[in-house]
């Protein structure tokens, strides 16, 4: 599949010209997955639910030819393509973390349609550990819908590396939080604050680095 020709507001604004690179539907999101590290198609697709695998073909080369992401292929045994964001596309991630702090008013009660990862919650925590003060290390995260871990250092802006991962730690992390959806939500919205989520009980810490005692000494 050919890129499309680029589609543009023609119009002399850095926000426009912003727009027509990343101002389609599903372009954003797969940067939120691509925060994670390189990726698969279909883990990609696995992670979009609602995505048609002929749009997201489609993004992928849009995002390619734009810079934002490259494709490579992984040494053998693996032999398969991945898909990993330029430094220009990880420049992006202070544009999702805004945009997700402007949206997280609209959560609300989860809808029965609403399709949910246990991951998507690693950029309103991401800010929550900045807001605490406890954004260091690796620090992984349990919900009732999976676990994750982030990168809560200087990989956190963006500058090389996963900002986070699907699944456990890859080794012993800094800090362990066990929490529910519920107050990830409650956190994102800027209802509570982290270290007060802890202090009442809505979080549990554990671990012996900066950021865990950082939140048990709040």
């Amino acid at each position: 599949m050919s890129p499309r020709p680029r589609r543009s507001y023609d119009q002399y604004c850095s926000a426009a010209r912003a727009l027509d690179a990343v101002g389609d539907r599903w372009t954003l999101l797969i940067v939120r997955e691509l925060l994670a590290g390189p990726r698969r198609y279909t883990d990609l697709h696995a992670d979009l639910p609602g995505v048609s695998t002929d749009v997201l073909a489609s993004r992928l080369k849009d995002m390619e030819r734009d810079g934002l992401t490259t494709r490579r292929r992984l040494p053998p045994p693996g032999a398969a393509y991945v898909y990993e964001l330029t430094a220009r596309g990880r420049d992006l991630l202070p544009v999702l973390e805004a945009l997700g702090a402007w949206g997280a008013g609209e959560l609300g009660e989860r809808r029965p349609t609403d399709a949910v990862r246990a991951h998507w919650f690693a950029l309103p925590l991401l800010r929550a550990l900045r807001a605490a003060g406890a954004a260091e290390g690796l620090v992984e995260v349990r919900l009732e819908e999976g676990d994750f871990h982030l990168y809560a250092d200087d990989r956190a802006d963006g500058a090389g590396g996963p900002v986070y991962g699907d699944g456990p730690a890859p080794g012993e992390p800094d800090a362990r939080l066990v929490l529910d959806a519920v107050t990830c939500a409650d956190l994102g919205r800027g209802e509570t604050g982290l270290r007060d989520a802890v202090r009442d009980g809505r979080v549990e810490v554990t671990g012996d680095g900066p950021a865990a005692k950082a939140l048990r000494e709040g």
